[in-house]
């Protein structure tokens, strides 16, 4: 009986592990800080930014 509640332990929450977000038309992630090489544009909730390489991102300005 302690045995399959160990083993229960261990893998439940490793069933509830979820799909990180996509943002930015699926080119960026949903993540609480970026990597190194992305940069955030918008804000995907209160905590989370929408990280996304800088090459995917236009910078069309018009004057």
């Amino acid at each position: 009986m302690k045995l399959i509640l160990l083993v229960l332990t261990v893998i439940l929450p490793l069933a509830q592990v979820h799909k990180a977000m996509k943002c930015w038309k699926k080119l960026g992630m949903c993540r609480i800080t970026c990597e190194e090489n992305e940069v955030f544009y918008i804000l995907c909730s209160a905590e989370a930014k929408c990280c996304v390489n800088p090459k995917f991102v236009s910078t069309n300005v018009k004057y």
